[in-house]
């Protein structure tokens, strides 16, 4: 363990730098993944309502992304992570203002608002590490920045927890407020990157630049990905909630647990593709993965009996980490594929993907829900389509292998 704790220390000043500017935005990410959902149920919104708030934040990155993509190419990238770590905090505290003060017109335009920082971080950090790390660090610094989500819920569900049983007449609303504002910090370790390597590159849009063929291979597994994703995601809090009737405190708990498996595993990642290489390593963490949420989803028919609960969360802690295992993978795997040309814009893509997969997911899960589909069922899609998009991932990597 001390020699892999090494190689991750080894990695160039400005990169960390980066990355801990990154773990406050994602202290804030993850917080509000852990409770916003449960703090507007308990405000009175319905599941159909929430799932539709948050679909405007997707909705915003899956426009901005993409144009992006464009815009970033032969840029530094220091002042995209400015803005960033600037907007989000704020946006965040504006939000949640919103929400307790019932400035409920605004909250579209705020979750529209807060995708829209979040891009300006989310789709220069890859980019920037591609550009600034060494060969033989690229698979350390991938890994260390994925695991900044997992490093950032561990700690914000020890605040919730902390705050929700020791300072008792703190809401939800409270606690993500002095979260976000704790998030400030991140601007300190921006301000400090003095290294912003910038290739240059012909001015204007040059679409023949890129080689689409390529891009489009490497992005159909992540688009199916995505897509069950959306269904599930942003709502599993809801799915705890409603059937087995787990507070904000206890899930912030039980998402600081997987946090911490994920943390660690997110950090074995370089190793474990060392020996198994990618074909086997993205694979066989996937496909267990997909085996968990099965089970998970099952939970909700026997939700009367004591075992259910503990079985849920069990098959969550499989669930998360190991899927998001396979994310640092999955991710070297398609910048290597597309090459060096083509990596700004494939990070665009991946982030509109995603969010616009999450978008037309959440419109989806909105629908079923109204229709009064139980969770299970909803999971059991995810799970369909989780499936398929590891075979794709299988063909991709033949044909990298195949290529290299």
């Amino acid at each position: 363990m001390k020699k892999i704790i090494n190689q991750y220390l080894r990695l160039e000043e400005h990169i960390l730098l980066m990355i801990k500017a990154e773990f406050f935005i994602q202290l804030i990410g993850a917080s509000f993944f852990l409770i916003l959902n449960i703090y507007l149920a308990k405000q009175g919104f319905s599941d159909p309502e929430i799932a539709n708030f948050i679909s405007y934040r997707f909705l915003a990155v899956m426009l901005l992304a993409f144009p992006l993509g464009f815009y970033i190419k032969g840029r530094p990238l220091k002042p995209f992570f400015i803005v960033g770590v600037l907007g989000v905090p704020l946006v965040a505290i504006t939000l949640v203002l919103a929400v307790q003060y019932a400035w409920y017109y605004y909250l579209p335009a705020l979750f529209i608002l807060w995708g829209v920082v979040f891009t300006l971080f989310q789709v220069s950090s890859l980019p920037y590490l591609m550009r600034n790390t060494a060969n033989e660090n690229q698979s350390h610094a991938i890994s260390l920045n994925y695991a900044t989500h997992s490093f950032g819920t561990m700690l914000s569900g020890l605040l919730i927890f902390g705050a929700s049983k020791f300072m008792t007449t703190f809401d939800e609303g409270e606690i993500l407020f002095c979260i976000s504002a704790f998030g400030f910090l991140g601007l300190y370790y921006v301000l400090k990157i003095k290294v912003d390597i910038v290739i240059p590159v012909k001015k204007g849009v040059q679409l023949r630049s890129y080689n689409w063929r390529i891009l489009i291979r490497a992005i159909v597994p992540t688009l199916i990905i995505a897509i069950g994703a959306g269904l599930t995601i942003p709502f599993i809090n809801l799915f705890f909630f409603h059937n087995f009737e787990v507070d904000s405190s206890e899930f912030a708990v039980i998402g600081g647990v997987a946090s911490v498996l994920v943390a660690f595993l997110a950090l074995l990642v370089p190793n474990l593709k060392s020996r198994l290489g990618f074909r086997k390593g993205i694979t066989y963490t996937q496909m267990i993965s997909v085996f968990a949420l099965v089970a998970l989803a099952t939970t909700e028919f026997f939700n009367n009996y004591w075992w259910s609960l503990p079985l849920a969360i069990i098959c969550y802690w499989i669930r998360t980490p190991l899927m998001n295992m396979a994310a640092p993978m999955t991710s070297e795997l398609t910048m290597n594929y597309v090459g060096v040309k083509n990596q700004e814009m494939l990070s665009a893509i991946m982030a509109a993907i995603w969010s616009g997969s999450w978008f037309f997911s959440s419109q989806i899960f909105r629908y079923l829900k109204a229709e009064g589909l139980p969770y299970a069922h909803i999971f059991y899609i995810t799970a369909a389509l989780y499936a398929f998009a590891v075979f794709m991932y299988y063909l991709l990597i033949l044909d990298y292998e195949k290529r290299k």
